[in-house]
C-alpha cells in the first residue's frame, strides 16, 4: 500500500459529527490492526498509511476523545518496538501493543453504540 489515508476525507463522509466519525476510527483501525498482525502491513507502513501526522492531529483536534488520541499515539510508536528492542522483545511488545489498541478500538465502539 503506497498512498496514505487521510482521516478528514474518510470521516466527513460520516455526517461530520464526532459521533459516527469515533465508530468509523475504531473499525478502520481494526482493520489496520488485522493487516498489521497478518504481515499484510508493516509498522512503517501503517505509519506512513494511516497513523501518520496529519491523522493524528485530526482526531486530536477535531474529534477531541481520549480513546481516540490513545489509539493513535500506540499506533505511531509501533515502528520504534523494533528499532530500540531486540528482535524477540519487540516481536512479544508488538504484540501487546495490537491488543492494547485493539482493546482501545472495541472500547470506543462500545462507548458509540451506549451513546446511540
Amino acid at each position: 500500500m503506497h498512498n496514505t489515508m487521510s482521516l478528514q476525507t474518510l470521516l466527513a463522509a460520516s455526517g461530520g459529527t464526532p459521533a459516527p466519525q469515533l465508530g468509523l476510527l475504531a473499525l478502520l483501525t481494526l482493520g489496520i490492526l488485522e493487516s498489521l498482525a497478518n504481515g499484510i502491513l508493516s509498522t512503517t507502513d501503517a505509519l506512513r498509511v494511516f497513523f501518520h501526522t496529519e491523522n493524528c492531529l485530526f482526531v486530536r483536534k477535531q474529534l477531541r476523545d481520549k480513546l481516540a488520541d490513545a489509539i493513535m499515539s500506540h499506533g505511531v510508536q509501533l515502528p520504534d518496538l523494533f528499532e530500540a528492542l531486540p528482535p524477540e522483545e519487540a516481536h512479544r511488545e508488538f504484540q501487546r501493543e495490537l491488543a492494547t489498541i485493539r482493546s482501545l478500538c472495541l472500547k470506543l465502539l462500545e462507548t458509540q453504540r451506549l451513546a446511540a
